[in-house]
C-alpha cells in the first residue's frame, strides 16, 4: 500500500492538482504527527526487544491462573492501555504477535485474541489525542476553535468508554465458548538485561502522564526515543536497526494526505457536505455524519477519510468528535480500514492465523452499528 500512496502523492504534485505551496502547508501541518509516529514506534520496538510486552503477557497469563476468561480480560486491559497511551498502530505492531504466540502456547483458539487486539486498537483509540493520528490532527483543529486538551477530553471520554464497553461485550458474546477453556500457566520469559527492561518499561509508563500534560506530544515521545536509543547503543547496539523507523508508514501518511488535499481543493468538500450534512440538529444528523465518516474510512482508510471530512465537521467540537467516532471506531469492516488493521493482518499471517475478508466483515457488521450508535448517543448525553 505504501508505494501506491507514494505514487498518488507524487502524481498530484507532478500534474499540478496540488500546488507546491498547498503541499508545503499539508506537510507543515502533519510534521509533528510524523515525528510522534516515528518516535513512539522506535520506543515500542525497543521496548519489545527488552521483552517488556512478553513479560506483561506472561504476567497476565499467571494472574488469570488458568482461566481463559480471566486471561482475556487482562488482555483487554493491556490492549486498551497500550492503544490509549502508545496509539493503535503500536498495539497492532507489538501486542498482536505476543497474544497470538501466547494463544498458541496455551492451546487457545487464536481468533479470540486476534479480534480483541484489532477491535480494541480501533475502538479504544478515541480517548487521548495520542491514541490515534486522527486525534492529533483534530486537536490541532480544535486549537483553532479555542478548544484545548481539556476540552478534547471532555468531549471524548463518554463515547470512548462506551465504545470500549460495547466492544468487550460483543467479543464476549461472539467468543463465549472459547472463554470457558482452561490452560496451564507458562514460565516467565527470561530477561537478559534488567537495565534495558526497567528503563523501557519506565519510559512506556511515563509517556501516559507526559502525553496529557499539555505539551506537544512529539516532545516527550522524541525524548523517550532518544533516551532508549542511547541506552541500547551502549548495552545492545545490535538491536538498533533501520527497520525500527516506520518509513513505509511515513510515506503512506504523506502520500495519502497529499492526495486528499488535492481532492479537497477540487470540490470534494462540497460533495461530502451534501452527503454528511453541515449542521448537527439531533441524533439523526449526528449519526449521518458519523456513518459517512465510517463508510469513507472503510473504503479508503481512516486517515484520508478524516482529512477529507474535516472541513465538513470543523465548525464545532461536537461535530469534530462525531467525525473521530466514525473514522476511529467505524473503520473495522474492511481489512484496509486503517494502517493498524493492515499491520494486524500482516502479523496474523506471519503467525499462521488466517482471517478472511468475510470473517472480518461479518463480525464487524455485528460490532460497528452498536459501537457507532452507542458512542454517538453517549456524546449527545454529555
Amino acid at each position: 500500500m505504501w508505494w501506491l500512496s507514494a505514487l498518488g502523492g507524487l502524481g498530484v504534485l507532478v500534474t499540478g492538482l496540488l500546488g507546491l505551496d498547498d503541499a508545503a502547508g499539508v506537510l507543515e501541518r502533519i510534521a509533528s504527527v510524523l515525528v510522534f509516529l516515528v518516535a513512539v514506534t522506535v520506543i515500542a520496538g525497543l521496548a519489545d526487544s527488552a521483552k517488556v510486552f512478553d513479560v506483561a503477557a506472561r504476567e497476565a497469563a499467571y494472574l488469570a491462573r488458568g482461566k481463559t476468561w480471566r486471561l482475556w480480560l487482562l488482555v483487554v486491559v493491556l490492549a486498551t492501555a497500550l492503544t490509549i497511551v502508545l496509539s493503535l498502530d503500536t498495539c497492532a505492531v507489538l501486542l498482536t504477535p505476543v497474544v497470538l504466540a501466547m494463544a498458541r502456547q496455551l492451546s487457545i483458539p487464536p481468533k479470540l485474541f486476534a479480534f480483541t487486539t484489532v477491535w480494541l486498537a480501533g475502538t479504544a483509540s478515541l480517548l487521548l489525542p495520542v491514541s490515534n493520528l486522527t486525534n492529533l490532527l483534530a486537536l490541532h483543529r480544535l486549537d483553532q476553535l479555542g478548544l484545548g486538551l481539556a476540552d478534547y477530553l471532555a468531549l471524548s471520554w463518554r463515547p470512548a468508554v462506551t465504545a470500549i464497553v460495547i466492544t468487550v461485550a460483543v467479543l464476549a458474546a461472539l467468543f463465549h465458548r472459547d472463554l470457558r477453556r482452561e490452560y496451564a500457566v507458562p514460565e516467565t520469559p527470561a530477561v537478559d538485561d534488567k537495565v534495558l527492561f526497567w528503563s523501557s518499561a519506565g519510559i512506556c509508563l511515563a509517556l501516559g502522564p507526559a502525553f496529557v500534560s499539555g505539551v506537544d506530544v512529539a516532545i516527550p515521545a522524541t525524548i523517550g526515543a532518544l533516551i532508549l536509543t542511547g541506552l541500547f547503543a551502549v548495552r545492545r547496539r545490535a538491536a538498533l536497526k533501520w527497520s525500527l523507523i516506520p518509513w513505509r508508514l511515513v510515506v503512506t501518511v504523506v502520500g495519502l494526505f497529499l492526495v486528499v488535499g488535492a481532492l479537497t481543493a477540487h470540490g470534494l468538500e462540497q460533495l461530502l457536505g451534501d452527503v454528511a450534512g453541515t449542521v448537527s440538529a439531533g441524533l439523526g444528523s449526528d449519526l449521518r455524519l458519523t456513518g459517512t465518516a465510517a463508510v469513507g474510512a472503510n473504503a479508503f482508510d481512516n486517515l484520508p477519510a478524516y482529512l477529507a471530512m474535516e472541513p465538513v465537521a470543523a465548525a464545532e467540537g461536537h461535530r469534530m468528535m462525531l467525525l473521530l467516532i466514525g473514522v476511529n471506531c467505524g473503520c473495522l469492516l474492511t481489512l484496509w480500514g486503517s494502517l493498524a488493521t493492515l499491520i494486524w493482518r500482516d502479523r496474523c499471517v506471519a503467525a499462521g492465523v488466517h482471517i478472511s475478508w468475510w470473517s472480518f466483515l461479518w463480525r464487524g457488521l455485528v460490532l460497528i452499528p452498536l459501537v457507532l450508535a452507542g458512542a454517538v448517543a453517549a456524546l449527545r448525553l454529555g
